[in-house]
């Protein structure tokens, strides 16, 4: 039996989809034949950077807050007014700056927590409300980190939003299945656009991946394969997962000294 990753007639919505690895993963999901939907907290600007610059003309951009729950659910009846189906939810949206957690604001911490834990739980309560109507119901992948799951110095907040998002996919797939499948995807380093400037520069990025077992940091549209498959009927008895997606870990410290 031939093997292949077929998305077409989909519709799928990527949340924070315009730049990064939301931009991979979107991109991946047009290939797979998808109908894409992306959206951000303001009008498309084309991305910086060596990767993934030129503009995708087959993805469909929308101007959403998904901490706001209205402006979350009126993505979502937008969407299914216009093309009659929501097939695919990726929760990309997400990410922290660094702060110390002994002195940053509870304001600070709070808007962390909301971006990366809260809204994913709004968007997936929206799409699952659509998903559950239609005959083949759907799938929900939501976009976590490895800090989930290790010490996360100076984002703190940000680890710990990711270690619920983990446990609250789980918790999604035995509440809403067997109509919807929900999967966590725990993403290692990657390079995008903003990688040189987050990390100091090509040295010392460099440097960095040489920690990694696979020896570079990922391609966004490599997390994007993973939401594909995870995405597509090949992952049909897949739900609840935790899928690492970070080269082979963390090399242990007593390795690097």
């Amino acid at each position: 039996m031939a093997l292949s990753l077929d998305l077409v007639g989909r519709v799928a919505l990527v949340t924070g989809g315009t730049r990064g690895v939301g931009r991979g993963i979107a991109e991946v999901l047009v290939e797979a034949g998808a109908t894409v939907v992306v959206c951000s907290r303001s009008a498309l600007q084309p991305a910086p950077g060596p990767t993934h610059t030129e503009p995708v003309e087959a993805l469909i951009h929308r101007v959403c807050d998904v901490r706001d729950p209205a402006s979350v659910e009126a993505l979502i009846d937008g969407i299914v007014a216009e093309h009659g189906r929501l097939d695919v939810l990726v929760n990309n949206a997400g990410g922290a700056p660094s702060a110390d957690a002994a002195t940053a604001s509870p304001r600070f911490h709070e808007k962390i927590v909301g971006l990366n834990l809260l809204s994913p739980l709004l968007a997936a309560q929206a799409a699952n409300a659509v998903m559950q109507r239609q005959p083949a119901g759907g799938a929900i992948v939501n976009v976590s980190s490895i800090s989930a799951h290790r010490p996360a110095p100076t984002i703190a907040a940000y680890g710990a939003a990711k270690a619920g998002l983990d446990s609250l996919t789980r918790s999604l797939a035995m509440e809403w299945g067997p109509k919807v499948r929900v999967n966590a995807i725990d993403v290692g380093l990657c390079r995008t656009e903003q990688t040189d400037d987050h990390y100091g520069g090509d040295d010392r990025v460099a440097a960095i991946e040489q920690t990694i077992p696979a020896g570079r940091m990922a391609d966004p549209m490599e997390v994007g394969r993973v939401a594909a498959f995870l995405a597509s009927d090949l992952a049909s008895y897949v739900s609840g997962a935790r899928i690492s997606c970070d080269g082979g870990g963390e090399s242990p410290a007593y390795l690097l000294i």
